[in-house]
């Protein structure tokens, strides 16, 4: 696959990172039609292909699920020839990510600063840790490490006073390659405008702090800063989940329609009068309470009872669903959340699907992560090695490529 049908069919990316948020970056592009190019390093290719325990046949199952929709080579950086490859790409294509510590790629000689000259209309987005500027630029960053000093882990767990806990899915990492993607969007649309290029510099810390939005509005104007709340919602109530007799529901009655809608459902009208909870603002005062008598009240009837009584009220409520119950829920499905495609080695494999929908330029999932060097030969050729220098990289070390 050389890029897909979809919105950005036709523009060529590089894509020179690992694990996680350089990735997601590449394969928002790459769903919506980019013709993004994988390069994993020599020897052993992207971390992630060890992330093992799971594996499908032998093959990491975190490394297909960043990489689908990527043709892959492998290059050795170290080596000159390697480095001549990868300079010799990057002066003809629209867009290189990286997401490496800051400073790495200007060792390597593959700085913004160095391939502009040859390629001004390249776009070139970095993603780091923290940023290529200020007193932590230089800092490697990981999820964990942004979770913390974002705010987010602050916000993040049962209640004040419990054990502290990180968001479950790694959110910065996945939130920075969709930054990555939003800022290589916005810097073609420039270029279209203008023929030139530029940097893109976005970071999981800068990642973890876009989710603080209500938190840190409510510390600017309070001066104080909030705490965990379990589920609950720290501007709105009730807005959480909430035990019912054979599993847990989420419930988003705030707004004062729905609250009222909600107290029907409940059988409880009463509490509409009760002083406690007649607004919004009442019922942030008194949450504790409002929770303890609604906690009650929810294990008198099980979880399908409850929604099935909501659903015709209509007030928004839904299970609590486990990964693999998503993924055989049949909305996600219907919305092509849960996809196939095809593996060079494996076959048909499950995978997630594009979350954009376009009416005009489909996008789509449509092959499978690479296997290691799977597109060396064929990629290089298209930059114009002959045959024999394409041998000779490979003889040299300085890339690798799939058998056959």
């Amino acid at each position: 696959m050389a890029g897909g049908d979809g919105p950005l069919a036709g523009i060529k990316v590089v894509e020179l990172a690992h694990i996680m948020a350089g990735p997601v970056c590449g394969l928002m592009l790459a769903d919506m039609g980019a013709d993004v190019i994988k390069v994993e390093k020599v020897p052993g290719g992207d971390d992630s292909r060890r992330f093992l325990p799971p594996d499908i046949g032998g093959e990491s199952a975190a490394f297909m699920m960043m990489n689908r929709n990527k043709r892959g080579i492998a290059v050795n950086l170290k080596d000159d020839g390697g480095k001549d490859v990868i300079k010799r790409m990057l002066k003809s294509v629209d867009v290189v990510t990286e997401n490496y510590r800051t400073g790495t790629m200007e060792r390597l000689g593959l700085g913004y600063e160095e391939l502009k000259k040859d390629n001004p209309g390249l776009i070139y987005c970095a993603i780091t840790g923290f940023g290529r500027s200020g007193p932590y630029a230089e800092r490697g960053g990981f999820d964990l490490i942004a979770q913390g000093m974002s705010g987010l882990m602050s916000i993040t767990g049962e209640g004040p006073g419990r054990r502290l806990v990180k968001v479950g899915a790694p959110v910065t990492d996945i939130t920075a390659g969709i930054l990555g993607a939003l800022g290589v969007v916005s810097a073609y649309v420039q270029k279209l405008k203008t023929g030139k290029g530029q940097q893109i510099d976005t970071s999981l810390f800068e990642a973890g702090i876009t989710h603080t939005y209500w938190q840190s509005a409510i510390g600017f104007a309070t001066g104080v800063a909030p705490k965990p709340m379990g589920s609950a919602h720290p501007l709105n109530a009730p807005y959480q989940a909430f035990e019912t007799k054979d599993g847990w529901i989420t419930v988003g009655a705030a707004n004062q329609a729905n609250w009222l809608r909600f107290l029907d459902v409940l059988e409880r009208p009463k509490l509409a009068k009760d002083t406690r909870f007649t607004d919004n603002a009442s019922r942030m005062a008194h949450l504790t309470e409002l929770n303890d008598l609604l906690s009650d009240i929810f294990l008198e009837r099980t979880k399908g009872e409850w929604l099935e009584l909501m659903e015709a009220a209509g007030v928004p409520a839904g299970p609590v669903l486990d990964v693999v119950e998503m993924h055989n829920d049949p909305h996600a499905i219907a919305r092509g959340m849960v996809t196939e495609v095809k593996h060079g080695r494996l076959g048909s494999v499950k995978t997630l699907g594009c979350p954009v929908k376009f009416s005009e330029t489909p996008s789509g999932t449509i092959d499978g992560a690479p296997i290691y060097g799977q597109h060396t030969r064929a990629v290089l050729a298209e930059f114009g090695y002959a045959d024999e220098e394409i041998k000779d990289l490979i003889s040299d070390g300085a890339v690798v490529a799939a058998e056959g």
